[in-house]
């Protein structure tokens, strides 16, 4: 026997119509908490709406199309596994393709999916720095995933950048540090230029001057991060804690600091950005500030069901928060992966 919507109210310990507001998106208020055992409830149950009838009542195909320019790097499979997962919830198929960083590619992808009649489109990490107003997009809802824009009003979701940056220095300065490096991504990211911001803001909470010579440019990659600490070991050679743009970058800062016999996190304390699998696997393993890649997929999908619902008010740009995981690296108590889990995922709606 398939799964009811009664069956989910009955072990959620809800109404019937509570349950298929929250399950059909529809715009009634229902608390956070009460909506998320729903969803958990549904999910393990194994509900799972009947897509024909909806079908034919709402003239939808129940099929949203997502367009990624990238489909295997560290970042894309978690950001599909979240929107794939919201929609699947919701009772929506998925349908991905790889565009590959070519405008044509997606330009011909956004045809095949409007032709199939899809419901909507997702854009994840895609190469627009503008608008869209120039793809033809049939007037069907879309959203992106990981893309910033230079203001809001593109119905974009994208990760905390500032708030990552602060979480690392707050953490290096409350263990007692004042000497401070940073190693900055390229410089046309605007992952650079907010993590950096993040940097100086804490710098100037704390009463700690800014010093320009503290401050290297690497280029994401291990390589560039090997270099960029052998400059500031010859800039700043008082220095105790290194803050790193990213993970690579901070694993090539420390087997530079290995090189020059220093140890970590004894003599320099090291903090990276990301949580990708080599923040896990390096010696010592890295404390590092995680991208909330799978929160962001979730949070896109969820302002694509209200953008397909005509709910009024959605937010232009949703940042959402990823949080500090303390492990090796910083010479600090290193933390469960549990309680970092639980303080990420906190977003912030920002309106038109």
């Amino acid at each position: 026997m398939p799964i009811t919507i009664r069956d989910v109210a009955e072990a959620a310990g809800v109404s019937i119509a509570t349950v298929s507001r929250v399950l059909n998106n529809k715009d009634h208020p229902v608390g956070a908490e009460t909506r998320q055992r729903i969803l958990a409830t549904a999910d393990a149950l194994g509900y799972r709406p009947n897509v024909a009838a909806r079908s034919l009542r709402t003239d939808r195909s129940a099929t949203v199309g997502i367009i990624a320019d990238d489909i295997i790097g560290p970042f894309a499979t978690k950001i599909m596994r979240g929107i794939q997962d919201r929609l699947r919830q919701a009772g929506y198929l998925c349908v991905i393709i790889s565009a590959d960083w070519d405008p044509d590619a997606e330009r011909e992808a956004i045809h095949d999916l409007v032709s199939r009649s899809i419901d909507g489109i997702v854009f994840s990490e895609t190469w627009h720095h503008t608008a869209v107003e120039m793809l033809d997009l049939a007037s069907k809802p879309y959203v992106f995933v990981h893309r910033q824009f230079a203001a809001p009003g593109q119905y974009s979701t994208i990760p905390d950048e500032r708030y990552g940056a602060h979480l690392a220095m707050r953490h290096l300065i409350g263990l007692g540090h004042r000497r401070i490096g940073y190693i900055n991504g390229p410089e046309h990211y605007y992952a650079s230029a907010l993590r950096l911001a993040g940097y100086r803001e804490e710098l100037e909470s704390a009463g700690i001057a800014f010093d320009p010579t503290l401050v290297a440019r690497g280029d994401w990659g291990l390589e560039s991060g090997y270099t960029a600490m052998q400059y500031l070991l010859q800039a700043q050679p008082r220095l105790t804690a290194l803050f790193a743009g990213n993970d690579l970058m901070a694993a090539g800062a420390i087997y530079a600091l290995q090189d020059a016999g220093l140890r970590v996190p004894e003599d320099i304390a090291v903090v990276g950005y990301d949580d990708r699998e080599i923040s896990r696997t390096f010696r010592p393993r890295l404390t590092t500030v995680t991208l909330p890649c799978y929160e962001m997929g979730q949070a896109a999908a969820q302002m694509l069901l209200d953008r397909m619902e005509g709910k009024e008010e959605i937010p232009a740009e949703v940042q959402v928060r990823g949080c500090l995981l303390v492990r090796e690296s910083c010479g600090a108590q290193p933390q469960s992966t549990a309680d970092c889990a639980a303080a990420a995922g906190e977003k912030r709606p920002l309106r038109r």
